[in-house]
């Protein structure tokens, strides 16, 4: 997750430095730098929708984990009531 926030972060780096050489420059902006950008662009959108599929992926693994723990606490409170009867019934 950290690596795909450094992906992003470099590209629109890349992006905005591009984008500034290329609005400084004397004869202005050529087809292969504005190919470039929008290249650039393109893949910080890609990679934008990668990071918001593995946050939807992250609270569903979430949620799935406390189902599982809420049923795991299910079961021991049962086991252990179970544990109590039976103590009661050996002692009898």
């Amino acid at each position: 997750m950290k690596n795909l926030k450094k992906v992003v972060i470099s590209s629109l780096s890349v992006a905005v430095l591009v984008g500034s050489l290329s609005l400084a420059g004397c004869s202005g902006v050529s087809e292969e730098q504005m190919a470039q950008l929008q290249a650039l662009r393109t893949e910080v959108k890609a990679l934008e929708k990668e990071i918001a599929d593995a946050k939807n992926d992250k609270a569903k693994i979430e949620r799935e984990i406390a189902e599982k723990n809420a049923k795991l606490d299910e079961c021991n409170k049962l086991k252990a009531e179970i544990k109590k009867n039976l103590d009661k019934m050996g002692k009898k």
